[in-house]
């Protein structure tokens, strides 16, 4: 379990399962919330027994992004400094994850508004139950898409539906975002949670250094020229071909047997 309440955690068959606790708030983030979350990213980086990563909401939502309780305007003072929320809390957050040479899963359970939305974009495989919905709630409240939203949003849908979800705050229903190749794919609500965990182990048991490099090499390809992308898959394939995991890939192959990976 993890240390504080607000983020739990349990390490099973090499997936680290992160569930955001704050389900009479939708999960919205509190500072204690950031940093607990955090401490179990770095977690992930940090510990060889940790080969994936489950992450969840309690309850009936995903994460709402941003708790606004203790930012109400009519208590007075001054004005927030946002920028300094999302330098301190969410930036560095989101680097770990998409930093993070193994494989991240997203399950979304429910509402993904604000900053929960694109938290779960920077995850690398996102199933959502199909009650599900994702909103850019930023428009509502006079804010610009963060937590790298304007960033995950055009690059994977392209700048037109990018713009009409940000501009709109529209609700994209889960079915609807798999259709447009935002998220995975949507699945029966009682069907999330174990076809989540059934996919997460999978990729905790399979060739897990080649799996970090294939996160890499993808995430790296809409900035490179078709040049530099090939130097970095002859890198890259280099360092795989020389692994105990190839070895045991190939020698498994031959001897028609399940591999046995080790993520080395």
């Amino acid at each position: 379990m993890s240390r504080s309440e607000t983020v739990l955690s349990a390490l099973a068959e090499g997936v680290l399962t992160l569930t955001l606790n704050r389900p009479d708030k939708l999960n919205s983030f509190n500072e204690e919330m950031h940093l607990a979350l955090r401490e179990q990213i770095r977690r992930a980086h940090d510990d060889a027994a940790v080969r994936a990563v489950l992450l969840t909401g309690a309850g009936r939502g995903f994460c709402a992004g941003q708790d606004l309780g203790d930012r109400d305007p009519r208590k007075g003072g001054p004005a927030p400094d946002l920028g300094h929320t999302l330098e301190t809390f969410y930036n560095p957050t989101l680097r770990l994850i998409r930093n993070l040479e193994k494989p991240v899963v997203c399950a979304v359970n429910g509402v993904a508004a604000g900053a929960g939305a694109n938290i779960a974009f920077a995850c690398d495989i996102v199933l959502a139950a199909k009650s599900a919905k994702f909103i850019q709630a930023f428009a509502k409240i006079g804010l610009i898409p963060d937590a790298g939203g304007t960033w995950s949003l055009t690059r994977i849908l392209g700048e037109p539906r990018a713009k009409a979800l940000a501009l709109t705050a529209e609700p994209l229903l889960a079915e609807k975002a798999a259709e447009w190749g935002l998220i995975w794919k949507a699945v029966e609500d009682d069907m999330l949670r174990s076809e989540a965990e059934t996919l997460a182990r999978s990729l905790a048991a399979g060739p897990t250094l080649g799996l970090g490099l294939t996160k890499r090499l993808i995430q790296e390809a809409a900035t490179n020229t078709l040049d530099r992308q090939l130097d970095l898959e002859r890198d890259a394939q280099q360092r795989a071909g020389r692994s105990a995991d190839y070895a045991e890939g190939v020698t498994a192959f031959l001897e028609k047997r399940k591999a046995v990976f080790r993520g080395e």
